[in-house]
Formats: C-alpha cells, structure tokens, sequence
C-alpha cells in the first residue's frame, strides 16, 4: 500500500519524532503511544503492533495516524486539517476496521473521512480526564492481582462489563469464550486490581495503557448487586495509589456514565475534554480503491 503524497507511512527512524509529537498530547494520546513504546513502528503478529502514518510526509508533524493489526485505529490531529484526514482514508483504503478511538472531535472527522460514520455499531462519546497523582487522595483499600482461583469470577465479570459497555460479540458462546479469554490474560499477569472485603473480590480496575510516567485506566468493574455504595471510587483510588508508590506522575481516564464520571470527579479528577469510542459489531473494510 502506497501512501498518498501528502502523508508517509512511518519507520523505525521515525520513533523518536512521533513520541515527542504525541507527548504534546498525552490526555488522548495513550493508546498511540503505548502502542509505540511496546510494540515499535509498523504492524506485526500482536494485535496492538501498529502502523503510522505522517501528515504532512516532509517537514515538522502535524498528524498521526495508527492503525493496529487488530483493526483499531487511533487518531492525533490537532489542527483538524481536512486533507490529513482525507490522505489518511485513501491510505488505508481496503484494509480492515473494527473500532476507532480518540478526542472526540479529530475521531468524528476521521470515521466520516474513512465512510464509515453510519457502519459503526457504536459510537460513544466520553468525558475525558486526568488527576496529577500527587492529589490523589489517601485511601486504605485492600487490592490484589488476579490469582488461578478467580478464573470464574472473572469470566462472569468481563461478559457483564463487555455487554454493558457494547463490546460483547453478538454470538453468545464468543461472548462467553472472549470474557474467559480476559479472564486468563488477568491472571496471566495483564495490570488489573481486584478491590477485597473481608477476602472477597468486589470490584476491578485495571490500568490500559502505560507510556513513562503517565497511565490510563480502564476496565473499572463493580457487579450490579454491589453498585452504588462507591466502589468504582475506591478501586480506582486504590490502584492509582499503588502507581503513585511506584513513581507514576499521571493518570487519565474517560467515563462511560455518569456514575462513573461521579466517582472520578470525588476523587479530584478534572475533566480535560472529550473522548470517541467507535466500535464496529463485526469486521468492516474500509471504502475505497486507495492511493494509485
């Protein structure tokens, strides 16, 4: 796939320049460079491994595309300039797209440039937030990794969380499959959390992305029986506690509800801006016929 002329695939060279470019931004840029910390430039057997695109192709940044080999696609266009958005579309014209995330502005802009604003089964926008963790207020929660025992419970907890927040498979025995697939990579070592009373598990977070000293977190998880007594608050406190204990500076995050933008807001975080997750329900293929 040739680029267009007004944009380039990046390269390993480029890894510097696109880290200080996107450092500029790091409330919505985290899934970008992540990515880019663990898994380099350009797409590989990891679903998170990702190619980027440049705009303009000669001169300073102005834009980044990614685009993971899992189908995501991720988005820092400050400038909101339509012809980045328009080389980036008939760059990756054909190639496969399951979801799309980013400021909610700059993600709008490139879902309708990609032709797929009415093909997405869902398309939310967040609050976006961030808390300098040195104002993290004290707590004295009791959390712990996910151990061998908590395989069930897990499962149970990811097929609530991904059905509640629209990312469960339409097929059941999938859905079911995926949600233990989840439940796995937490025990396996993935940085989740789970919040005990009295022994017991009550609730989960989990941190999603990681770049330095910046995280952001997700996957913050309370059973509906347990709802409403502030344990989504405590969870995230708890386990934004242990990052500050190991030197983390930073943590943001985007709410789903209003519970949960509720619970963020007691805990000091600000809101920053707005955050798009657009998520196809199968694998679509991006229109057009791409560059020549």
């Amino acid at each position: 796939m040739a680029a267009s002329e007004t944009l380039r695939r990046a390269g390993p060279e480029d890894a510097a320049a696109l880290e200080a470019f996107l450092a500029r931004y790091p409330e919505t840029s985290m899934f970008l460079r992540s990515n880019l910390a663990a898994h380099g430039v350009g797409p590989g057997d990891h679903p998170h491994a990702t190619e980027f695109l440049i705009f303009p192709a000669e001169g300073p940044l102005r834009a980044v595309f990614g685009r993971t080999s899992g189908g995501y696609t991720l988005v820092q266009c400050p400038g909101l300039e339509p012809e980045a958005f328009a080389s980036a579309a008939r760059a990756w014209a054909g190639q496969g797209f399951r979801a799309l995330t980013g400021e909610a502005e700059m993600a709008a802009r490139l879902l309708s440039a990609l032709g797929l604003a009415g093909a997405v089964a869902h398309d939310n926008v967040e609050p976006l937030y961030r808390l300098a963790l040195r104002d993290l207020p004290a707590g004295d929660e009791v959390i712990r990794p996910a151990q061998p025992g908590d395989e069930a419970l897990l499962t149970d907890w990811f097929a609530t969380y991904e059905a509640e927040i629209g990312t469960a498979h339409a097929d059941a025995v999938q859905a079911r499959a995926d949600a233990l697939s989840r439940a796995r990579a937490a025990i396996a070592g993935f940085p989740m959390r789970l919040m005990l009373d009295n022994g017991q598990p009550v609730a989960m977070a989990a941190i999603n992305a990681r770049v330095g000293d910046v995280v952001q977190v997700g996957g913050v998880f309370v059973p509906p029986e347990a709802r409403n007594q502030g344990l989504g608050r405590r969870v995230t406190r708890a386990l934004l506690q242990e990052e500050a204990q190991a030197d983390t500076r930073l943590a943001v995050l985007f709410a789903n509800n209003a519970a949960a933008a509720r619970a963020y807001e007691a805990l000091g975080f600000v809101r920053v801006g707005d955050y798009r997750v657009a998520l196809a329900d199968r694998l679509l293929t991006i229109p057009g016929e791409g560059p020549a």
